[in-house]
């Protein structure tokens, strides 16, 4: 097998390539198509409104909405893009005003599923699965991870872990040899030292932390023993050191620069102002797109992502894009195949082609990403994974816990306060959450 899953997370072991017929798992139903056919000739037209973030910048969505107009030509989709900063809080308010739009939501964070779902903001899916006998083994394990109380509120659309991305042309000018598929944290600052370069304006960083705390925090979570909803959060003190310590030595960026200039991870990799940086695999395809475009020019690549010394290579730290249907939908019927052509072998394939990963992944589709035009030579072997734990657990507090530890996190590292005082304040606060929530 030349692609590891691990079995008891995210990826399971991989399975023969299914028949898809149109954008379901199963023979397609016309029903709907007909009625949107027999709409359009009596004048009127149907329409589905999509949530999307950053949509300017990747493909991800734009591929799913145009593989259902493939089937669905007669039906307008509107795309209500978003800022991914702002999206939540964006997608908050849109639901609280219990319109019918937006019909379809692409769930940016699994722990909003819970509030939305707790709040009768999504649909129910129970009943469309069963009635189409969609095949629930082609995500592999992922959409039974989404559950709530046994039941689909949402279908896994992309699944995403972190992979450490290089500059070729950096590397090769300094004369250092690109970062491994098996390379400590210690060894990776080390690393950053050697390809930290100039001054001013013509400085390149030897790596590049975003300022999500993921860029910190994840890295503990990699033993599968931690998560971010605990008691004591101690076990993040070594990370935040190094990242403190990199940031001193002007390995990294200054946190505070990054914060308040509002700078985006993809502007800094791809204008070669850093040599390497730890990132998401849903950058492949923004890197796809940028050389297409002509938007960079250079040799990149990506390497497994670093590991903790008592874990071994291949264990990384990622999570699920869900799909869901808003509850007060005036097209639930249509949002439900919206939905189920999105999470299709179908469209996976399309993404592949893309250099985007899909929570449907098979040999065959996986085959696809790597021969995708633009794909870095001699990466296939950093995609092995052997084992994925979520950077936020689906727990019912997961989303006032993130916002109490992110809030500790700016003043960790801007100064405002020791890391001792941070982790602390993560643990009071962190409490206090679950006690008024009980």
């Amino acid at each position: 097998m030349r692609f590891k899953k691990a079995a008891a997370v995210v990826l399971a072991s991989a399975i023969a390539v299914t028949a898809f017929t149109g954008c379901g798992n199963k023979a397609a139903d016309t029903s709907n198509e007909k009625t949107a056919s027999e709409n359009a000739k009596e004048g009127t037209k149907k329409k589905l409104t999509v949530t999307t973030w950053d949509n300017d910048i990747s493909p991800q969505f734009r591929l799913a909405v145009e593989t259902f107009q493939e089937k669905y030509p007669d039906v307008e989709v509107e795309i209500i893009d978003t800022a991914a900063n702002e999206y939540n809080n964006k997608l908050t308010v849109m639901l609280a005003s219990g319109d019918a739009d937006p019909d379809i939501i692409f769930v940016k964070d699994m722990g909003s599923q819970l509030s939305m779902q707790a709040k009768g903001q999504i649909l129910n899916l129970d009943e469309y699965i069963k009635k189409d006998n969609l095949d629930m083994s082609i995500y592999n394990n992922t959409a039974e991870k989404l559950q709530i109380d046994g039941s689909y509120y949402t279908l896994p659309y992309r699944s995403d872990w972190y992979v450490l991305f290089y500059n070729k042309d950096l590397f090769d000018k300094a004369g250092v040899p690109y970062p491994s598929n098996d390379m400590t944290w210690d060894e990776y600052e080390d690393l950053a030292g050697k390809m930290t370069s100039g001054e001013g304006s013509e400085k390149v960083f030897g790596t590049h932390n975003h300022i999500w705390m993921g860029l910190v925090c994840n890295w503990a979570l990699q033993d599968g023993k931690h998560t971010l909803v605990a008691d004591d959060y101690s076990f993040l003190k070594p990370y935040y050191e190094q990242a403190l310590r990199m940031q001193d030595e002007g390995v990294i960026q200054n946190y505070a620069t990054l914060k308040t200039g509002n700078l985006h991870y993809t502007s800094v990799f791809q204008q070669q102002q850093c040599a390497m940086m730890p990132m998401g695999t849903w950058f492949i395809a923004n890197m796809i797109q940028a050389q297409k475009s002509g938007e960079t020019n250079f040799n990149w690549g990506f390497a497994t992502i670093p590991h903790p010394k008592d874990v071994e290579a291949g264990n990384s730290v990622g999570a699920v894009t869900p799909i869901a249907i808003n509850a007060k939908t005036d097209e639930p019927d249509l949002a439900w195949e919206f939905v189920k052509c999105a999470t299709s072998g179908q469209t996976a394939e399309k993404l592949a082609e893309n250099g985007m990963l899909t929570a449907v992944q098979n040999d065959a589709i996986m085959d696809k990403l790597v021969s995708t035009d633009g794909f870095p030579k001699d990466c296939k072997d950093a995609l092995t994974l052997k084992g994925m734990v979520f950077d936020r657990p689906l727990d019912k507090n997961i989303e006032a816990i993130r916002k109490a530890i992110e809030e500790e996190h700016d003043l960790i590292m801007i100064g405002e306060q020791d890391v001792d005082t941070g982790l602390a304040h993560m643990a009071e606060r962190v409490k206090e959450v679950k006690e008024n929530n009980k």
